[in-house]
């Protein structure tokens, strides 16, 4: 197959929800119209962002397929695949490529902790059985496998490999993936906590995979575009710094808590979170749109900003 690399700003999208918390594709239809215009490169449709976790396979499957046929053409949709197994995996991967899937993102299956070599060997087995190009998230926090800049290089060596989207905090793994020139993008989550994106950006990542951009799609624009001169890296700096405040609201709560909440009260169709999770209220939320008045942002995006909190805003 042809693998086109993946630049610039790649948004994990959250999953809205109707108010009797079936999907709303209609609100996707109206995410996904906000990205694409707002200079988002690709999504990720149904990663831990959008929930995953919490949705039935079915769900899944049908999120596949409706969110496909809403494709133009100008932004990449990749989905979410991982299962509870090598042939769960596989079997997701195969369906969003027959759906027309752009692309699958998969991390380790979650609760198994395998070691090392059985990680790398399940992820270049599903590469081998994909028709579609294939992300790796390495996300030990919430796996807690963690795979080393070898093992990341191993599945670089893949025909299928796109990308690698990096959740550790280590610079260093940054640097030896990067020095090594592998034929695939390397991308970081944009918490500031794990402190990855200046530097991954900086040593020639190709750049974010974020959550924030949801909300700030512009900003992780900027923030995401590969340096090519001094301008891309000064932009880089100032929309990271003058955006921070956002950035650390987002990561504040386990995504995509903080989120959602402050998405659905500014007017962006998101609807409730699955439970257990709940949205925020009261000054937690408030804080999140004091941010975004701060930020000035309101105004370009048309956001609506109450003039008190709300968690029942729709």
């Amino acid at each position: 197959m042809a693998i086109e690399m993946i630049e610039g700003s790649f948004v994990a999208l959250i999953t809205p929800f109707n108010r009797d918390g079936s999907v709303d594709f209609e609100g996707f239809r109206t995410l996904l119209d906000f990205q694409e215009k707002n200079g988002t490169a690709a999504v990720l449709i149904i990663g831990s962002t959008g929930e995953v976790s919490m949705l039935s396979p079915e769900e899944r499957r049908r999120i596949i397929t409706e969110t496909a046929r809403m494709k133009t053409g100008a932004m990449k949709f990749f989905y979410g695949c991982t299962g509870n197994n090598t042939a769960g995996t596989i079997e997701y991967v195969e369906y969003a490529g027959k759906e027309g899937a752009d692309g699958a993102i998969i991390a380790v299956p979650a609760y198994i902790c395998p070691p090392e070599d059985d990680a790398v060997n399940y992820v270049l087995e599903v590469c081998d059985a994909s028709t579609i190009p294939v992300g790796f998230y390495n996300n030990p926090p919430r796996v807690k496998t963690d795979i080393s800049p070898e093992g990341v290089l191993r599945m670089a060596e893949h025909p299928n490999m796109v990308l690698v989207k990096e959740a550790t905090s280590r610079v260093g793994q940054i640097a030896k993936l990067c020095a090594a020139k592998p034929d695939m993008g390397i991308m970081c989550c944009d918490s500031p906590n794990l402190g990855l994106t200046i530097s991954v950006m900086a040593l020639g990542g190709q750049g974010t995979a974020n959550m924030t951009g949801n909300i700030l799609p512009r900003e992780l624009a900027t923030i995401s575009k590969p340096w090519r001169d001094f301008n891309d890296a000064m932009n880089c700096r100032a929309a990271w710094l003058k955006n921070l405040p956002m950035l650390h609201y987002t990561y504040s709560e386990i995504n995509p808590v903080a989120l959602k909440s402050v998405m659905r009260a500014v007017g962006l169709p998101a609807g409730d979170l699955r439970r257990p999770l709940t949205l925020l209220e009261g000054p937690r939320l408030q804080e999140g749109l004091d941010i975004i008045r701060d930020l000035g942002v309101a105004e370009a995006y048309g956001y609506k900003l109450p003039g008190a909190p709300r968690a029942a805003a729709e």
